[in-house]
């Protein structure tokens, strides 16, 4: 059982609402295949190695003879094809099947954390991602929309800076970098997809005021 395992009702909803789209997106599909892909989606991208298998039991045994259908993945495996061969990156098979976790994710949260150690390709991982789905935008597929990302490391800050805090001088309230990008992209009226970025390391302290922020 590792820390950032999470079996709330936080995880249940995330559950639900992956359930939803891929109902709207499959209507007569079988709805035990649907749920099945729910989970599969939502929970196994936080796994371990070592504990892949055993949740792929545990689903065995909740859905004995389901079967699940290969993902229609090709046009963005296409995309990412062409992205990488941009970035000089390689498009090996785990690079790839964990761009296409990262983006269901994606699809079913409203925020996520991407943990590993350095060097584990990270970065490159949601910057070729925000290309695939540009190129997706100009072909006109998948009907996604181009990525606007916006930076910030939280450990280059103050929290009040960061977050937004109370000056007891002017007993006015004032604003974090956080508040005010988050203002510049809500009053943007484009379909972009807007990704506020924090990257470094993850803190007690910022990681838990985001908790806070990101809570359904």
């Amino acid at each position: 059982s590792q820390s950032h395992y999470d079996y709330g009702m936080r995880a249940v909803i995330s559950v639900l609402r992956a359930a939803g789209a891929v109902k709207l997106k499959y209507p007569d599909r079988d709805e035990s295949v649907l749920m099945l892909i729910s989970l599969k989606d939502v929970n196994l991208p936080k796994f371990l190695a070592p504990d892949v298998p055993l949740f792929n039991n545990i689903l065995s045994d909740l859905f004995p003879g389901v079967e699940l259908p290969e993902p229609e993945y090709d046009d963005m495996r296409n995309s990412l094809t062409i992205e990488c061969a941009k970035r000089n990156l390689q498009p090996t098979p785990v690079f790839l099947e964990k761009i296409f976790q990262l983006y269901e994710m994606i699809l079913v949260r409203h925020g996520l954390m991407i943990v590993g150690y350095s060097y584990g390709a990270k970065t490159s991982m949601w910057r070729t991602l925000a290309g695939a789905l540009g190129d997706l935008n100009e072909k006109g597929l998948l009907e996604e929309n181009k990525v606007k990302v916006v930076v910030i490391n939280p450990k280059s800050i103050y929290m009040g800076q960061l977050y937004g805090q109370f000056d007891p001088t002017s007993h006015e309230w004032q604003d974090g970098v956080l508040a005010k990008k988050y203002r510049e992209l809500a009053v943007d009226t484009s379909s972009d997809r807007k990704w506020v970025l924090f990257d470094g390391p993850v803190d007690a302290i910022w990681i838990e005021n985001m908790n806070t922020v990101l809570d359904d």
